[in-house]
C-alpha cells in the first residue's frame, strides 16, 4: 500500500489531534493534485510525439524510428527527467498509440512516394505529347520540317543569340522561343496556329517574334556578305568558267503578298502589275555557287527592276570587269557600264519573227545558267513564310524575317552542283 493513499489503514491506531487531520486532508488534495499533473504530462507527451511525427511524414529522406525504448518503470509509476509521475497503465497506451502512428507513417510515406513516381512519369508523358524543342529534337525528319535546319546548326544559332535575347515567357525555354520563330519562318503558320501548338496565347508569340526577329537579323546578317573576286573564282562551278568566267553576280527580283493597306497611297504604291497583288518587293543577289550575297531593303511592288537596282546600292558594290546575268526585265546596262560592268540578259524576241543561231545559242546558255538563282531563290521560299500573305501588322518584320530566311538559305547545302 502507498502511505500517501488516503485508502492506507494503519496498523496502529493512535490518537490523532486536530492537526493531524489536517494535514491529512492536506496530503489527499496534494496527492490528487499530482496525479492530475502526470495525467497533463501525458496528454503534452503524447501531442509532442503526434506533432514529431506529421513532421517526419512530410520529409521523404528521414527514416521512422522504429527502435524507440521506453524509459525503465520501477513499480506502479513511470518518472521521466522532470520527475513527472507517469502510471504504467497511461505508459502502455502510449507505447501501443506511438507504434500505430509509425506504422500509419510508413504507410503514408509509401504512398507518397509512389505518387511522386506516378507524377514525374505523367510530366514526361505530357512533355513529348506536347509540341516542344524536347518532343521533336531526337526525329531529324520532323526537325528539319519544322525549322529547315539540323539539330547542330540549331544548337549553333542558339549558342550565338542566348546572351542578346531574353526569355519572355516563363512556360517556354530558350530552345522553344527559336523554335517559335523557326516554325513561324518556315511553315508560314499564323500566330494563333502556332500558339495553338505550344499551349500559349497570341500575344505570347507576337511578343516573342518581335523580341526576337531584330536580334537574329543582326546577327546572321553578315552571313550574307559580297565575297570578293578572288572567293568568286575559288567557288566557281565549271559551267560559268567556260563563257563567264568574270560573272560576280545573277539578280533577279523576289515578291512578297501583304494585306491590302487601308491607306490610298499605301495601297498605290504596293500594288504589282506583274504579280495583280499588292507586294513587297526585294533586289537578290546570288553568287556562281549558289550562295545569297545581297539582299536589298523592301520597296513597294510598284518599283520596277531597274529603280530597285538603282536606288538598292548594288551598283556600288561593283568593280570594272565584272560581269552580271539578269533577266529581261533589267535595263541596266547603261548604269552597269559606268561602273566597268556588264550585263548579260537573253535576247528579246519581241518585234521579230526569229532570234539568229547565235542569239539562240546565247539565250540558252544565259537560261540555263540562270536557273541556279531561281533554284536558290526556290531554296529561300521554303521557309513558307515568303510565299504567304504577311499581315498589315507584320509587315514591319518582313525585312528582319527576309535577311533571316536568306542567311539560314546559306548555313543549308548549296542547290549548283561544282562540277
Amino acid at each position: 500500500m502507498d502511505p500517501e493513499s488516503p485508502d492506507f489503514v494503519p496498523s496502529l491506531f493512535t490518537y490523532s489531534k486536530l492537526s493531524q487531520c489536517m494535514e491529512a486532508r492536506t496530503k489527499l488534495h496534494r496527492f490528487n493534485r499530482k496525479r492530475k499533473w502526470a495525467e497533463s504530462i501525458c496528454k503534452s507527451s503524447l501531442a509532442d510525439t503526434s506533432i514529431r511525427l506529421r513532421a517526419a511524414s512530410g520529409s521523404s529522406t528521414r527514416e521512422p524510428t522504429t527502435d524507440y525504448e521506453p524509459p525503465e518503470c520501477k513499480g506502479e509509476i513511470c518518472s521521466n527527467e522532470e520527475d513527472a509521475m507517469i502510471p504504467r497503465a497511461i505508459f502502455s497506451e502510449l507505447q501501443v498509440h506511438h507504434n500505430q502512428l509509425l506504422r500509419e507513417c510508413d504507410n503514408l510515406r509509401t504512398k507518397c512516394n509512389a505518387l511522386k513516381e506516378e507524377n514525374e512519369q505523367l510530366k514526361e508523358a505530357l512533355g513529348s505529347r506536347r509540341f516542344s524543342f524536347s518532343s521533336i529534337r531526337n526525329n531529324a525528319r520532323h526537325f528539319l520540317f519544322f525549322t529547315g535546319l539540323t539539330t547542330i546548326v540549331f544548337e549553333w544559332l542558339l549558342s550565338k543569340l542566348k546572351d542578346s535575347v531574353a526569355v519572355t515567357n516563363g512556360v517556354l525555354g530558350l530552345e522553344d522561343h527559336l523554335l517559335v520563330v523557326l516554325t513561324k519562318l518556315r511553315l508560314g503558320a499564323s500566330n494563333t496556329d502556332i500558339a495553338f501548338r505550344f499551349n500559349v496565347t497570341d500575344t505570347v508569340i507576337s511578343n516573342i517574334l518581335r523580341n526576337w526577329l531584330p536580334i537574329m537579323a543582326r546577327t546572321l546578317k553578315p552571313i550574307i556578305t559580297w565575297p570578293s573576286r578572288k572567293a568568286i573564282l575559288r567557288k566557281m562551278p565549271r559551267c560559268f568558267k567556260k563563257k563567264y568566267r568574270q560573272c560576280r553576280c545573277i539578280i533577279d527580283c523576289a515578291e512578297i503578298f501583304i494585306d491590302r493597306p487601308d491607306n490610298p497611297t499605301a495601297r498605290a504604291q504596293t500594288w504589282s502589275n506583274y504579280k495583280h497583288h499588292n507586294t513587297v518587293k526585294y533586289l537578290v543577289g546570288v553568287t556562281p555557287a549558289g550562295a545569297i550575297s545581297f539582299l536589298s531593303p523592301g520597296w513597294g511592288g510598284r518599283v520596277s527592276d531597274k529603280e530597285i537596282t538603282t536606288i538598292s546600292g548594288f551598283f556600288q558594290l561593283l568593280e570594272p570587269n565584272d560581269v552580271i546575268l539578269a533577266d529581261h526585265g533589267f535595263l541596266i546596262r547603261e548604269d552597269l557600264a559606268a561602273y566597268g560592268a556588264t550585263l548579260y540578259i537573253p535576247h528579246f524576241t519581241k518585234g521579230k519573227k526569229r532570234l539568229a543561231a547565235h542569239e539562240v545559242d546565247t539565250s540558252r546558255r544565259l537560261s540555263s545558267l540562270r536557273i541556279h538563282v531561281e533554284r536558290v531563290i526556290g531554296r529561300w521560299k521554303q521557309f513558307k513564310i515568303l510565299t504567304s500573305v504577311i499581315p498589315l501588322t507584320q509587315v514591319d518584320m518582313l525585312d528582319d524575317m527576309v535577311i533571316v530566311c536568306g542567311a539560314l538559305t546559306n548555313l543549308c547545302r548549296s542547290v549548283v552542283v561544282k562540277r
